[in-house]
């Protein structure tokens, strides 16, 4: 009778336990996947924001150009040295700008 007693007192301990690896578990997934993707996505967010006329890029797709003019959402982005080639992309198509020859 009395084994049965103890053994009912310390099996109530159970939950709390399990709950503190779970949590560390938590907790290192937020800084090791969360925060990056959040910080990456905050640096995109603002080189698309920072985004001018002349400015070098390149595309998701893999296409180099210049930027010719912005309207909105959308870029003006000249892909050849022939002054009629423009093509219309959505802002949130551009990968990465290219560092300018000044800064170099």
């Amino acid at each position: 009778m009395r084994a049965a007693i103890l053994l009912q007192a310390s099996g109530g301990g159970f939950g709390g336990t399990f709950l503190i690896p779970l949590g560390l578990m938590f907790a290192i997934m937020y800084f090791m996947v969360i925060m990056p993707q959040q910080r990456q996505r905050k640096k995109v967010q603002s080189m698309l924001a920072e985004l001018k006329s002349g400015d070098k890029v390149i595309t998701n797709g893999g296409i180099y150009g210049t930027v010719n003019g912005i309207d909105g959402d959308s870029v003006i982005l000249k892909i050849s040295s022939e002054p009629q080639v423009k093509i219309r992309i959505a802002r949130a198509a551009i990968a990465q700008v290219e560092a300018s020859e000044d800064a170099k």
